[in-house]
């Protein structure tokens, strides 16, 4: 119950960052992708610090929901965090909810309430075993290069949605890394997190799948990045959880019912992700040319 209930502050924290960074993002000039001097045009806008400030935060509650549960369960749970925003938006600014969007609602929690169902994760240790960090690393390594590779040739939407997969996928090293990182905090006390090498890599892929997010919500539109990053995040949170830790999943059939969830996740963040709450106002700001 403690994994469950820090997940959806995680989840409340990071859907709330991902609204306030790509307004933000939408006054960067397109000529910035991929510099450094993108960052210096967002610290400049209250809006984006704001947005960071829900990164923190979120940040120590997936701590917390990773260090007492299973991978497979927690980062799952993270799909809830654009309805849950979207609807905590209009409750705060006193607007009233359009049907499409309690529509997205209801896709993205009942597909989240099958998926869990039928996956059904159980098992796995808190600790990785040995050496397995290695070609994990290696091929989470090409992986990211592949995808912003391919992104960096196309522009619009489609480099968007390329380099919300990519931040999908730091996202999600970040969580394994974090884990692993709290189980030596478990074991060892406070020394041996400060000397887990898992710890500086949570921070050096934090700010690397950061940087990809700021870079992907500037490219398109938030319907283009947050299915991506939400189905991606959570996917391949999975496949460290079963690869790493060691927890299981149900297969056969229960494929099926699996595939149903995602698709209803993917529909609904589509819906959601359109709609004028996630952009912050009735119109999206112009963008800088």
């Amino acid at each position: 119950m403690i994994s469950v209930l820090f997940a959806v502050l995680t989840a409340l924290s990071n859907g709330s960052a991902s609204v306030l960074q790509r307004r933000a993002a939408l006054k960067v000039p397109s000529g910035e992708a991929m510099r450094l001097s993108l960052v210096g045009h967002l610290l400049r806008q209250p809006v984006w610090l704001g947005g960071i400030g829900m990164v923190i935060v979120a940040a120590v509650c997936q701590a917390v929901a990773l260090a007492t549960g299973p991978i497979a369960v927690v980062q799952p749970i993270f799909v809830i965090e654009l309805p849950a925003t979207l609807l905590l938006a209009g409750f705060v600014m006193r607007v009233r909810v359009p049907r499409p969007v309690w529509t997205g609602v209801a896709a993205v929690t009942l597909g989240l309430a099958l998926g869990m169902a039928s996956a059904a994760p159980v098992g796995g240790t808190d600790e990785v075993q040995g050496t397995a960090w290695i070609p994990a690393l290696v091929v989470t390594g090409v992986f990211e290069a592949a995808l912003i590779t391919s992104a960096m040739r196309i522009s619009g939407n489609a480099r968007a949605a390329l380099l919300g997969l990519a931040a999908a996928c730091a996202y999600a090293l970040t969580a394994a890394l974090m884990k692993d990182a709290m189980s030596r905090l478990a074991s060892d006390g406070f020394i041996g997190l400060v000397k887990a090498w898992q710890l500086y890599g949570t921070a050096a892929a934090g700010v690397g799948a950061l940087f990809i997010l700021q870079n992907a919500l500037q490219a398109g539109t938030l319907a283009a990045v947050q299915p991506m990053l939400t189905l991606g995040d959570a996917l391949i949170s999975i496949t460290y959880g079963v690869t790493l830790f060691g927890e299981r999943l149900r297969t056969g059939w229960w494929l099926l019912p699996q595939l149903i969830a995602v698709a209803l996740i993917a529909v609904g963040c589509v819906v959601l992700a359109r709609s004028p709450l996630a952009g912050g106002g009735p119109q999206p700001p112009p963008r800088v040319k």
